[in-house]
């Protein structure tokens, strides 16, 4: 089952989550230090922990403020149910559920779980006994007098009667038919005694674990293997839970890892270290001369018979050719500690049938900027291809600004409200916002510095539509932007010659205007200069045959419109707009304002491409692709 929303409650600094979409790979929770993002992730681990040891507290986890209020006012708290989440059948789940109980035994395929404080776990669904005992019936001959007994059953308690008169008849015949109708019932509903218990057996099955892991997971360089495989499985912590991981990965039985023959043993060891070290060095660009070394330390003890040789600990080294020398893995970097313990902690899962989902809290601080960019190609590349991923930051080096559908903010907003969680950024104060900032800067640095082609446009709306259309374009076969332009929103029209002043003459820049402002003699000073040539400069009037047009006239009116109704939840018409201006003129003039949010329709494109930009108007994809024809030709 996939992951599509989760809403938490009642849970530390949380009151009230609101509902938390979750992507279908990866989905990146940002905020400032306690605001509440450590508090989603632990009370959605606890939905279904992959260690049985983490369970809901009322003492540790319900709101303290609100504690001896609730429980004045007569609420049972252990029944509170802090944590909701709903799941998605994917297409080959709901097709095995539908062969065994019938097509539309199970109404919907979104399946939602709770779970309280004392630990009861509640599976909502809807089922439809119908299509069952059609299933069941199907291929049965109805007896002439028993006819209209088979058309009325549609439940099974219909069908416990139905049963019950042909057994009672005791025909051959009859008892036959009756046999033959119990097995079918006994093979679809199990053990189970009705239909919404067979499904949620099944369903129960189908829920995901959640791996969690956060700075107190990592490794020690250490490990007392006969102490920790002594230990019960749900009484782990979490850094114990991570070293029975990388224990499993090197064989934990008598044939491997306790055989006392040390040929075998070691064997073994060097052939877990030598696949770690491949995941450390495609991963960690930062030193890729590390090598992984681990060992056996067999420690004699006393007993009552003499001396025995008994293995004790396992160590953990880290071999460094770049300085000819080995470490411990507690003397490395508190980043490379976290990376290497996430490897071992995950090698559990990826390569198991088990349905996991992976929930990293502050995933790399001790990381610099470049080994956090590894860690997100990691996730990328490795992690959302087995399954999906939330994680917390507050870095701008783990916000991807190509991927901020991404994104969910928290911030919290007091005792009386609690920690809010949304996709919303006018909803979110500057200081939450700040590593999405951080990340757009730093990509905007990046493209002025690095690339060598750079095509500059007045905002991220301009940004946004030309990256969604031309990829889809290219996805099509058509003429798309050449994949050496980096995009460079500015801000503004008026910030465009600054830009290009100081960049004109040592890198390639052509610029995209929304209109051509006539007089605009700072633009043409720069092309008189030969800063910026004459055919860099580009206006969307060129483009569709007007001397004023904004980029959203590059739009069919028909998809604007709809569009703008879209990301305003309006109902304009295309009749309602007059004259031949820009089409946001026309909209805020019928709107009696003087201008709306034109980032809105982009920022909703942006988050509904999949379903948007399939349904654009020939028109619409015409005028882009003449657009990118233009644009490309000035590349040099």
């Amino acid at each position: 089952m996939k992951l599509t929303s989760v809403r938490v409650e009642n849970f530390k600094s949380i009151l009230n989550s609101n509902e938390v979409g979750i992507q279908d790979d990866v989905t990146c929770i940002v905020g400032k230090n306690e605001s509440g993002k450590s508090a989603f992730l632990n009370a959605l681990y606890r939905l279904n922990p992959a260690n049985a040891s983490a369970k809901f507290e009322v003492q540790k986890h319900y709101p303290a403020w609100l504690e001896k209020r609730h429980r004045r006012e007569g609420k049972v708290l252990e029944e509170v149910q802090p944590v909701a989440a709903t799941f998605e059948l994917t297409d080959q789940e709901a097709a095995s559920l539908s062969l065994r109980f019938g097509e539309g035994a199970l109404k919907s395929t979104s399946v939602t779980v709770t779970k309280s404080y004392k630990g009861d776990k509640v599976y909502s669904f809807e089922t439809n006994e119908a299509p069952a005992v059609a299933s069941i019936l199907a291929g049965f001959d109805a007896p002439p007098d028993f006819v209209d007994e088979f058309a009325r059953t549609k439940t099974f308690e219909n069908l416990s009667k139905l049963l019950d008169a042909l057994k009672a008849n005791g025909g051959e015949k009859y008892l036959r038919i009756h046999a033959e109708i119990s097995e079918k019932q006994k093979a679809m509903l199990g053990g189970a005694t009705d239909l919404s218990k067979a499904i949620l057996g099944v369903l129960t099955g189908l829920l995901p674990s959640f791996l969690y892991f956060d700075e107190y997971s990592p490794l020690r360089g250490s490990i007392r293997v006969r102490e920790l495989l002594s230990k019960p499985v749900d009484g782990l912590t979490e850094e114990e839970k991570t070293a029975r991981s990388l224990l499993s990965l090197a064989g934990t039985d008598d044939q491997y890892l306790l055989n006392a023959d040390y040929e075998i043993r070691k064997r073994e060891l060097e052939n877990v270290a030598t696949s770690i070290t491949q995941d450390v060095l495609k991963y960690w660009t930062t030193n890729p001369e590390l090598r992984v070394n681990i060992d056996i330390v067999q420690t004699n003890v006393s007993i009552p018979q003499g001396q025995q040789s008994v293995i004790d600990e396992l160590k953990i080294r880290l071999w460094d050719d770049r300085h000819f020398l080995s470490l411990m893995l507690d003397e490395r970097s508190t980043g490379f500690r976290w990376f290497f313990s996430f490897l071992a902690a995950f090698s559990e899962f990826e390569h198991s049938n088990r349905p996991v989902v992976i929930l990293l809290d502050e995933p790399g601080l001790g990381l610099h900027a470049k080994a956090q960019k590894d860690l997100l190609a990691f996730i990328d590349e490795r992690l959302a291809k087995r399954c999906q991923v939330i994680y917390t930051t507050h870095s701008p080096f783990l916000v991807q600004p190509g991927r901020l559908e991404r994104v969910r903010l928290v911030e919290d907003k007091g005792r009386e409200v609690g920690s809010k969680i949304t996709s919303d950024v006018m909803a979110i104060d500057s200081d939450t916002l700040f590593p999405l900032q951080g990340a757009l800067g730093y990509e905007l640095v990046q493209h002025l510095f690095i690339a060598p082609h750079n095509l500059i446009v007045e905002g991220t709306s301009d940004f946004a539509y030309l990256i969604l259309i031309s990829k889809m374009l290219s996805e099509a076969g058509r003429d798309s932007l050449d994949e050496r332009w980096s995009i460079v929103p500015v801000g503004g029209a008026d910030v465009i010659p600054t830009f290009v002043a100081l960049l004109g003459n040592h890198l390639d820049v052509t610029v995209l205007l929304d209109a051509r402002k006539e007089g605009n003699q700072r633009l043409e000073n720069l092309i008189g200069a030969e800063i910026l040539k004459k055919n860099r400069l580009i206006t969307v009037g060129d483009i569709v045959g007007r001397k004023s047009a904004d980029i959203e006239d590059l739009f069919a009116k028909a998809d604007y419109v709809s569009l703008y109704n879209s990301a305003f939840k309006a109902s304009l018409k295309e009749s309602d707009l007059k004259g031949t201006d820009p089409i946001v003129s026309q909209i805020a003039r019928h709107l009696k304002v003087p201008r709306f949010d034109h980032g809105k329709p982009a920022d909703f494109l942006l988050r509904n491409r999949e379903k948007v930009l399939p349904g654009l108007l020939g028109e619409t994809l015409d005028n882009f692709e003449n657009l990118f024809r233009v644009i490309n030709a000035t590349l040099s």
